[in-house]
């Protein structure tokens, strides 16, 4: 449960980002590096508000469990990666085949045999 304070905090960082948005297009006269600074500290600054709420903090943990999950992942070699693309190609390559054969096989019994065209 978000408590009113979380609330607030998470309505804060909205905010700052929304004046983000708004200092990068109110400063559409000064250089594009800094009208970037202004987006990106509005973002960095919005991160560190909604880090200090409940949210925030689930959040961070979540991300923090999900790299060390995907740390843990076996990923397979370059070879079985390439093996195992070729094997899909393969597969396609001989389904498309197949299903082309089986269209045809239709159209000539359909227009060839049933309705007698050529």
């Amino acid at each position: 449960m978000t408590s009113t304070t979380d609330r607030l905090k998470l309505g804060l960082a909205v905010l700052v980002i929304i004046g983000g948005i708004v200092g990068f297009s109110v400063l559409s006269a000064e250089p594009m590096v800094l009208r970037i600074g202004v987006f990106v500290g509005s973002l960095v600054l919005a991160a560190l508000i909604a880090w200090f709420s409940e949210p925030g903090r689930r959040t961070l943990s979540f991300a923090q469990e999900s790299y060390h999950e995907v740390k843990r992942v076996s990923w397979p070699t370059r070879k079985e990666t390439v093996q195992m693309t070729g094997i899909v190609f393969a597969f396609v390559a001989v389904m498309g085949l197949f299903l082309w054969l089986l269209d045809k096989g239709i159209e000539w019994l359909l227009y060839g045999v049933l309705l007698g065209w050529k």
